[in-house]
């Protein structure tokens, strides 16, 4: 799977706005938003912010839908 990237955020006083590629992905406020901080700076941002906008799951679901084993 390929590593995410286009992702950026911008703090504007209590909130945090995620966006990928130019476009609003994600707003956090108080507590989630500190919290999202705090993993940002301390891990693989891009990895991050696609993982609390739910968008770090593209390029595997087509495959494993066609696995053998995951058809009915």
């Amino acid at each position: 799977m390929p590593k995410p990237h286009g992702f950026t955020y911008e703090r504007q006083g209590e909130r945090v706005v995620i966006t990928h590629r130019g476009r609003a992905a994600g707003t956090l406020r108080g507590a989630r938003a500190e919290k999202f901080l705090g993993e940002v700076e301390s891990g693989d941002a891009q990895l991050v912010m696609a993982r609390w906008t739910g968008s770090y799951k593209f390029g595997n679901e087509r495959a494993a839908r066609d696995h053998p084993r995951n058809r009915r």
